[in-house]
């Protein structure tokens, strides 16, 4: 079947077309739309493309930054003031695939993928999106669940809470090939600190559900507490709960559930 690729220069442009066509795609690096094209995905009869500069912009001037849908992982690990999504960003494939890979299109990469939206979901992303609805901002986690019914709405850019120190948020990819296999489970978790205590626990998990998940029972232990060896046990056995692992080449759901815990204790740890 004939594929049409329609180019526009901006992305309003590029949104009402795709809220126009249920078998439109949007093409940014392409790794995950080219890929359902090579292998005969045949939902898909439009290919649309945007020429707007903005979707390539990064604001990092403020507590919270900005990142247009457009920009690349390899963008991210060139910004020295974006360290703290340095580790995220190199855990996704190899050179090419962040060469070419986008913020944008990692939010509907399917499990054991979307790695970096593990990192977003537990800094508090926000997504902004243009499509059938105009243009509005939606909280990370609800777009996540409806994710199946983004297929006509374009994302603009993410924004996300920037970490008040390097200690605050932490980063753990598990795979069995290293640096750019599939994930086993992903976690990432956004620990501020107040008066000594944790003041707004955010944990989230990849590959431990269809789409990334948080660990509310696991945020919910550390609420309000030091983070100390007591702390982060309890945290670690409550990391299971409210998960939906499924069954892989990389693991089984059985695995994953036995060793969330562990990966866990090991992060907030602050262990290698």
């Amino acid at each position: 079947m004939a594929v049409t690729v329609k180019t526009f220069a901006s992305a309003s442009e590029a949104a009402g077309a795709l809220s126009s066509d249920r078998s439109a795609r949007y093409l940014g690096g392409g790794t995950l739309v080219m890929r359902a094209l090579n292998e005969g995905d045949v939902s898909i009869s439009t290919v649309v493309r945007a020429q707007d500069h903005a979707l390539a912009r990064i604001d990092a001037s403020g507590p919270r930054i900005t990142l247009g849908a457009g920009v690349t992982f390899a963008r991210i690990l060139a910004e020295r003031d974006l360290g703290f999504l340095h580790a995220p960003a190199r855990s996704i494939g190899g050179p090419a695939v962040r060469n070419m890979g986008t913020i944008g299109g990692n939010l509907f990469a399917p499990s054991p993928y979307g790695d970096f939206t593990v990192a977003l979901l537990a800094l508090d992303a926000t997504v902004a999106v243009a499509g059938g609805f105009g243009a509005r901002d939606i909280p990370i986690e609800e777009f996540l669940q409806a994710r199946e019914r983004q297929a006509g709405t374009l994302v603009l850019s993410v924004s996300c809470t920037r970490p008040a120190s390097s200690e605050a948020f932490r980063y753990r990819k598990i795979a069995r090939i290293k640096p750019k296999g599939g994930s086993v489970i992903t976690l990432a978790a956004h620990l501020p600190i107040s008066g000594g205590r944790i003041a707004g626990a955010r944990i989230a998990l990849g590959s431990m559900a269809p789409t990334q998940i948080r660990a509310r029972a696991a945020e919910r232990a550390l609420e309000g507490r030091s983070l100390d060896a007591a702390t982060i046990a309890a945290a670690a056995s409550a990391a299971t709960e409210g998960t939906s692992p499924s069954d892989n080449a990389l693991g089984s759901a059985w695995y994953r559930r036995e060793v969330v815990g562990v990966h866990l204790r090991r992060l907030l740890s602050g262990q290698e």
